[in-house]
């Protein structure tokens, strides 16, 4: 891969500055109250014959310095006037220099406005994002994971990074692309967490994502990342097909690759170790599938254990899972009448779901499409449906 390098001139941190000189700290050491400072100035403060910490005037139990070694790595990768005399431009590559970084944002014990104030330096997201699809991607790529993931990341920053990425989005996404098809685990679901936080931000608007959508490579390796393989690979696959299929050309192109099988695969797993959003946003997308003839085909293939899934998992996944998983039956079992999926559906107790998915919408798009569908089930003159509970008779379904 092409090696670039990205210069640029920066503000000072403000976590470089000592809080007692304001000056940028040449050998940081924290206090036990956490607080960090620049070994001259703290060590003068306490010869005067002060106990308590300058900062927050709490008394000191002890006086033991614990030198910051994170900071003091950070601080000597970055150019300040105070020890060169001149500006001089930043390589992110330098070593070691990213995986401090890493680091630092990795550390509960570190203090959030620190790292909110190295975050939100204007050229922090310009320069992350110069190197990704460089030598350095992957670490970049968990770096920007992080960044946009942590809740104490201000919004602003996230925006930053985002922004940064979509200058030259072509490149961004092809970088993403080669660390799913060849990283580990981990590294892959870094990059599905990046490209989702791109697809979902106003950056990338229809187009921009049909674009996307067109590389059937990409496509096929979301879906391979549906299937389970590690804590959290499912959900952040599912979560950018959804903000995909958003692109009304995607939608045939995914089937193609074997979204329909991939879903069913990751929400039959026994016991089911997706969390109920991640349900929910499966269910959404066999919705999206079931609105093209190629995906309707797909669920409805062999014994339809798509279809079965759906019927399994519809009270597993919230309202809004609810809603996908009838109109996925409504469309196949209602609109195209399709056999293989009424007796699917059936087989899996779909009736009774219904009947008390029904008495929580007295009106409504789901209360019509679920009498459809109980008059599709219905099979003789006494008014009995196949699935149905007893124990849910006294519901009335019309």
């Amino acid at each position: 891969m092409e090696k670039r390098t990205q210069g640029m001139e920066l503000n000072v941190p403000s976590l470089f500055r000592c809080p007692i000189s304001l000056e940028i700290m040449r050998s940081p050491v924290s206090l036990c109250t956490g607080v960090t400072y620049d070994r001259v100035s703290i060590q003068r403060w306490l010869d005067s014959g002060n106990t308590t910490c300058p900062a927050t005037m709490l008394p000191l139990p002890s006086t033991d310095l614990v030198p910051n070694l994170t900071l003091r790595r950070l601080i000597s990768h970055w150019p300040h006037p105070a020890i060169d005399g001149t500006s001089r431009t930043l390589d992110l590559r330098t070593a070691g220099r990213l995986q401090d970084l890493i680091a630092f944002l990795s550390d509960a014990d570190r203090d959030d406005f620190h790292k909110n104030s190295l975050t939100s330096a204007p050229s922090f997201a310009p320069a992350l994002a110069s190197l990704v699809g460089s030598d350095s991607n992957d670490a970049a790529i968990k770096v920007l994971a992080l960044v946009l993931t942590a809740d104490f990341i201000e919004i602003r920053s996230k925006k930053m990074a985002i922004q940064s990425l979509c200058t030259d989005l072509n490149r961004t996404v092809s970088a993403l692309l080669e660390t799913l098809q060849r990283s580990e685990p981990d590294a892959r679901i870094e990059s599905a967490i990046v490209l989702e936080a791109i697809l979902s931000s106003d950056q990338c608007d229809v187009n921009s994502k049909s674009r996307i959508a067109e590389n059937s490579h990409l496509i096929r390796e979301l879906i391979r990342l549906i299937v389970p393989s590690a804590a959290g690979s499912t959900e952040a696959g599912i979560s950018c097909l959804v903000s995909l299929s958003s692109a009304k050309r995607s939608r045939v192109r995914m089937v193609e690759q074997g979204l329909v099988p991939a879903l069913a695969q990751a929400m039959n797993q026994e016991p089911l170790t997706i969390p109920a959003s991640a349900v929910a946003k499966a269910l959404k997308l066999m919705e999206t599938a079931s609105g093209c003839a190629e995906g309707r085909a797909a669920m409805c293939e062999g014994k339809a254990e798509a279809v079965a899934t759906v019927a399994r998992r519809m009270m597993k996944a919230g309202r809004e899972g609810a809603e996908a998983a009838i109109t996925v039956l409504w469309t196949l079992c209602h609109l195209h009448g399709d056999r293989r999926a009424v007796e699917a559906a059936a087989a899996n107790g779909v009736v009774t779901k219904i009947l008390v998915l029904m008495q929580g919408d007295r009106e409504g798009n789901l209360r019509r499409k679920s009498r459809d569908l109980l008059r599709i089930f219905k099979i003789n003159s006494k008014g009995l449906f196949v699935g149905y509970d007893t124990k849910t008779t006294h519901i009335s379904p019309f």
